[in-house]
């Protein structure tokens, strides 16, 4: 059962049933509509799949089975209404695998169910109009390490494990499972970058600052997490870009978001992320806490991706920092 049938679960679940195993999506709206008209297309550098896949509006409509595993792959803002949903109709202890960024879905699904495993996602994944999801990597279509959650690696993780690695997955079951998902949320602090600013220097700049004091903030609330030298190690060659129907990957899923005109945006759950540890940890985070203000408000007044300047987000920064708009601790 794949809950949000977008980028990442639209070609997970997709995947996984081009390959022979059962799949159900929970997609909503243009999206689920074409997909129960004309199946899921998958598009990758290598080929163009369409899967005649069941798709539902809820899981109400599902009949459940005791040994399902459900795939939660919504943004994190919506989280809490699907497990609201999930928690009204599957069964006591069903097994939940959170494929989302940040850090905070794992939290929260085991605030309901007992069984909870997060997947480190690595996929660089696109959907952009109803029907259609895209992967960039062929012949490997991502990298999806899975392992309980807070920590272990059990028979279920193993057994997801396996599937995703017979479906053009690289799958590993893996005990500190959000370690590594640590520094995907590093990583992705780059989103809202994406998503404000015009590509360029500074866009770039800003980024690795972003990413640094991500990095320094976990260090000062004592979490650990993957060194960037273990994610290279990890990626290694098995991930080759290509482009799709002749053009590159335009962005990531926070630059979708805008794209979409979806009126949210993942910024509270990655750069939020952030803020929030630095609050409670004493430790300022300027540049984190103004792309998260920023996105929310590109979000909610649906501007398109890629607008600001490097220089207009500098003296946003400046201008919050002289009106006293900032992390501060305890």
């Amino acid at each position: 059962m794949v809950f949000g049938a977008g980028a990442v679960g639209g070609v997970v679940g997709g995947r996984l049933h081009q390959h022979g195993h059962e799949v159900v999506l929970i997609a909503r709206g243009d999206h689920l509509r074409e997909i129960r008209r004309s199946g899921l297309r998958i598009e990758s550098p290598a080929d163009v799949v369409t899967v005649e896949v069941p798709a539902v509006e809820r899981p109400a409509e599902v009949e459940w089975r005791d040994d399902d595993i459900v795939l939660l792959a919504t943004k994190t803002q919506d989280t809490g209404a699907a497990l609201v949903a999930l928690a009204a109709v599957a069964p006591d202890g069903i097994d939940l695998a959170c494929a989302q960024n940040g850090v905070e879905n794992e939290r929260a699904t085991l605030r309901r169910f007992r069984n909870v495993y997060g997947v480190h996602v690595m996929l660089p994944a696109a959907h952009l109009e109803p029907g259609v999801v895209q992967t960039s990597s062929a012949p490997v279509t991502g990298l999806l390490d899975i392992g309980r959650y807070p920590q272990g690696a059990d028979d279920t993780a193993r057994r997801v494990s396996a599937v995703f690695n017979a479906s053009s997955f690289d799958s590993r079951a893996v005990a500190d499972v959000m370690r590594w998902k640590y520094r995907k949320l590093i990583m992705n602090l780059g989103n809202a970058v994406e998503a404000l600013i015009e590509p360029g220097a500074g866009h770039n700049e800003i980024a690795a600052r972003a990413e640094a004091e991500g990095e320094a903030c976990l260090r000062a609330a004592g979490i650990d997490f993957a060194s960037r030298e273990e994610d290279r190690a990890r990626r290694g060659t098995l991930m080759r870009l290509g482009p799709i129907r002749g053009r590159e990957r335009a962005g990531g899923s926070s630059w979708q978001s805008l794209a979409r005109g979806a009126g949210t945006i993942e910024a509270d759950y990655l750069n939020g992320e952030i803020v929030l540890l630095g609050r409670l940890h004493g430790f300022p985070t300027p540049v984190n806490e103004a792309l998260q203000r920023l996105a929310n408000r590109w979000a909610s007044e649906h501007r398109a991706p890629g607008t600001m300047t490097a220089e207009e987000f500098e003296r946003a920064l400046a201008a919050a920092g002289e009106h006293g708009v900032g992390s501060r601790g305890p």
